[in-house]
């Protein structure tokens, strides 16, 4: 959708499809913020278990 809004800007110069560009960007942008917290949580999770716990 991000690409096609771009595209589709570019060739009318449609504000609106401008404006669901930059809003598509950020939820993407804020969907890989979330990803990354939640991803940096999970490590955290696992350094605290021993070895023996992470083979079974």
């Amino acid at each position: 959708m991000r690409d096609f809004s771009w595209t589709y800007f570019t060739i009318t110069g449609d504000v609106e499809s401008f404006l669901l560009y930059k809003e598509v960007n950020q939820l993407r942008m804020a969907g890989s913020a979330e990803a990354a917290a939640a991803d940096d949580a999970g490590a955290d999770e696992l350094s605290g278990m021993s070895q023996e716990a992470l083979l079974v």
